[in-house]
């Protein structure tokens, strides 16, 4: 029984992911990587050798993009959902969030606006539940 249990635990299979959980993991948009990382598998050992040592076309990709939509929305400070209601549903290079930055549109200033109470509601939902949890330890 035991060599059964040796022989089963030697055998490590790789994990591996497709290119777009790689790229979502890395904060890239997909179609903007080299082909050869579209066209393979990113192992968890490759995955973990791009984030601590990033090649130059990670490091222009994270810096000019273009960016995924999570990355727009946390760069321009709005929700997915915001950005969708504002007409932007592509990526977007760091020289075009930059222009929305500065032109100020209306949607995204109430996007902004949406987005700073929604944080201002889970501080608020947060702070609600350690004082309840704290009212509950004390009656216990």
């Amino acid at each position: 029984m035991l060599d059964t249990l040796d022989t089963m635990t030697s055998h490590q299979t790789t994990q591996t992911m497709k290119p777009a959980t790689a790229a979502k993991k890395l904060g890239v948009y997909l179609e903007a990587t080299p082909a050869e990382f579209q066209e393979g598998v990113v192992s968890r050992a490759e995955l973990n050798a791009l984030q601590s040592d990033p090649p130059e076309w990670l490091q222009e990709l994270r810096r000019n993009g273009p960016h995924p939509r999570p990355v727009v929305a946390s760069k321009l400070g709005v929700s997915i959902a915001g950005l969708a209601r504002g007409g932007v549903t592509e990526a977007l290079t760091t020289e075009q969030i930059d222009a929305l930055k500065h032109e100020g549109p209306e949607w995204l200033e109430k996007e902004r606006a949406t987005q700073a109470e929604v944080r201002k509601e889970a501080v608020r939902i947060k702070e609600r539940d350690a004082a309840r949890a704290a009212e509950k330890a004390d009656r216990d």
